[in-house]
């Protein structure tokens, strides 16, 4: 027989030991109290909704890890170093003792993994779906957060780690295709469900990188976000996109690598002359030079012959219509 913990007892046994920082104030006030600094505060907020974002039956530690990896992403893309995060569980009947018991320890891993913690938050029931939402909180110093804005005809276009992966991934978990390799299966589920913050990479392209962007809704439609707030074209090579090994038979994966989405690799544009730096870094995360910037708007990919290609679906767009 499943168990329901009230609200109080919910907040007091999972939640208070998660607010590890005395800003939280044990989660015994309505609001955090943080201290000042020099730094510039950075704030973003993504919601997860139960069957959007992830699936029923993805098991409750990797949906808490999801929600909170997906926003510390949106800190890496700019620059920006994690301090702690609200959150709003609003949790459906079915959601019981045993399922939240497994959604806070999720967030304990990554909460010591990433450097960061729980300052508070709101919990509240809803006939239905389940949703979790995020507010993050991190620091970079004064006038050097990285911004969509500000790549230049002649910037080299790079991104970190592989495309398509996360893609393939739901595909595999909904039955649609399936590597013939149980551990190209594996990697591909546990990149859809637990996506890598590339919150290092973040911080060290401070000085290097000209504009920045996560690839949340597919690299078409993110560089798509660049190229708009810089007032430039944006061309992309289809052969020099990174792909995993664990997609090498997706017969798919050239689509989903440009418009899947759900990766949450960083996606930048940075001058010709910061290229060796930049491959400096890739002995830590993989950097692949897939375009450049050029004078115009929007974003064209290019094929093998170097003809541009028309893609039906860009990415995933979040508009009322």
């Amino acid at each position: 027989m499943s168990t329901r913990r009230g609200e109080f007892e919910l907040i007091g046994e999972l939640f208070a030991p998660l607010a590890t920082d005395p800003a939280a104030l044990g989660l015994r006030d309505d609001a955090a109290v943080l201290p000042a600094t020099t730094d510039e505060l950075v704030v973003a907020k993504d919601a997860l909704v139960q069957g959007v974002h992830f699936l029923a039956t993805d098991p409750p530690a990797s949906v808490a890890q999801k929600a909170l990896r997906v926003n510390l992403s949106d800190l890496a893309a700019m620059g920006a170093r994690p301090v702690g995060y609200l959150l709003a569980l609003v949790r459906p009947p079915g959601i019981d003792d045993a399922w939240l018991e497994g959604f806070a320890a999720g967030l304990a891993a990554d909460q010591a993994r990433f450097g960061l913690t729980l300052l508070g938050g709101d919990t509240v029931k809803t006939p239905g779906p389940l949703v979790v939402s995020l507010t993050i909180l991190g620091r970079v110093a004064p006038g050097t957060a990285l911004r969509r804005a500000g790549a230049r005809p002649g910037d080299d276009v790079w991104v970190s780690g592989t495309l398509g992966d996360a893609a393939l991934g739901l595909h595999v978990l909904q039955g649609g295709w399936a590597p013939a390799d149980e551990e190209a299966m594996a990697y591909l589920v546990e990149r859809y469900r637990r996506p890598e913050p590339r919150l290092a990479l973040g911080q060290a392209l401070h000085g290097l990188a000209s504009a920045c962007q996560d690839v949340s809704d597919g690299l078409v439609q993110d560089l798509g976000h660049i190229a708009w707030n810089s007032g430039v074209a944006i061309r992309v090579e289809a052969p020099a996109l990174p792909s995993s090994p664990a997609a090498a038979d997706a017969p798919d994966a050239l689509i989903q690598a440009l418009s899947g989405g759900d990766d949450y690799e960083l996606v930048f544009t940075a001058p010709k002359d910061a290229r060796f730096r930049l491959q400096a870094l890739s002995s830590e995360v993989p950097l692949t030079r897939i375009g450049r910037v050029e004078p115009g708007e929007g974003v064209t990919v290019f094929d093998a012959d170097g003809q541009p290609m028309t893609l039906t679906k860009r990415g995933w767009s979040h508009g009322w219509t």
